[in-house]
């Protein structure tokens, strides 16, 4: 048995148990890493945990909030590593609570008393100026590409690589397109499956899964959606229209970002799951559908969604 623990190191009390876990599983004869939170770049270099995930790691526990999670799904993509997430954060839409103590949760889980949950995430292409797009040229669709491979045949990466050529990038919560730091708002087309929806003038776009739902998209009016939908979300961000609602759409949609009339003084800038995406050129286009895999969460004595929602949002 192989465990990857990853615990948010600013925490101290998130560090404790995990010193306290790493014992635990010393008794018990299981092999783990231990990798804090803070080494885990948007580039994915962090060695000591990809060698583990090529070593063959059965479950992810990560000692931290919903964020902590976030940064661990990244790392993981598409391997269908479960994730157990202890909550030492705030809301913890996506962990388990730590009142019965760490031991107690990973003892359940590695005896098999968990559930586990399917969650959707983010396959996300985006294009630059002076680049071919693979969908948009007159070159085919989204669906006619290979599975495998983003814009330029690069691999559906499990991170991002910052200022790599890849340009195909892993979120389980949202990727949020909005207005640069010059502050201006910016101009976009938004279009479903080849179908176009509207021309846009605002602060951006998000475009959400299920799990995201209650992030980002909430705060600008989207919907909350039960965690096992398979659709997107995508939520206009301060329109300048009186007709603009957040869509939600089929599982096997893409979501279009035109961004080729964006002015250069309206600059664009992009987040994956709350991290900056830089790009050396403008970003012309992006797509957004859903994963190739989902993302694996484990519950342990879960609160169901709708109470666990009630109870914080109303």
């Amino acid at each position: 048995m192989r465990i990857l623990i990853v615990r948010n190191n600013s925490n101290s009390k998130a560090v404790d148990a995990s010193l306290l876990l790493a014992t635990y599983l010393a008794t018990q004869g299981a092999d783990y890493t231990l990798v804090d939170s803070s080494d885990l770049s948007c580039r994915g270099d962090h060695e000591g945990l990809n060698e583990a995930l090529a070593n063959g790691v059965e479950m992810a526990v990560v000692l931290g909030g919903d964020g902590t999670i976030l940064r661990t799904a990244r790392q993981i993509g598409t391997s269908g590593v479960p994730i157990l997430g202890i909550n030492f954060g705030r809301l913890g839409f996506l962990a388990n609570t730590s009142d019965e103590g760490v031991v107690a949760v990973v003892a359940a889980a590695l005896a098999g008393d968990v559930v586990a949950e399917q969650r959707t995430n983010l396959r996300i292409d985006v294009v630059c100026e002076g680049e071919r797009d693979r969908w948009g040229d007159d070159v085919g669709t989204l669906d006619d590409a290979d599975e495998g491979e983003g814009p330029g045949g690069a691999p559906f990466a499990s991170g991002f690589p910052c200022g790599s050529d890849a340009r195909t990038f892993f979120a389980l919560n949202e990727l949020a397109v909005t207005r640069g730091a010059h502050g201006r708002i910016i101009d976009f087309g938004l279009s479903i499956s080849g179908a176009r929806i509207a021309g846009m003038r605002g602060d951006g776009l998000v475009v959400a899964t299920a799990t995201g739902s209650t992030a980002y998209a909430l705060s600008a009016g989207g919907p909350l959606v039960s965690p096992g939908f398979a659709g997107l979300v995508a939520v206009p961000l301060a329109p300048h229209t009186l007709h603009s609602r957040a869509i939600v759409t089929a599982s096997n949609d893409v979501v279009e970002m035109d961004l080729s009339h964006n002015a250069d003084t309206r600059e664009a800038t992009l987040f994956v799951d709350g991290e900056l995406l830089e790009f050396e050129r403008p970003v012309r286009r992006v797509y957004v559908r859903r994963g190739d895999a989902p993302t694996v969460l484990l519950r342990y004595q879960r609160e169901g969604f709708y109470e666990h929602a009630a109870r914080v949002f109303f």
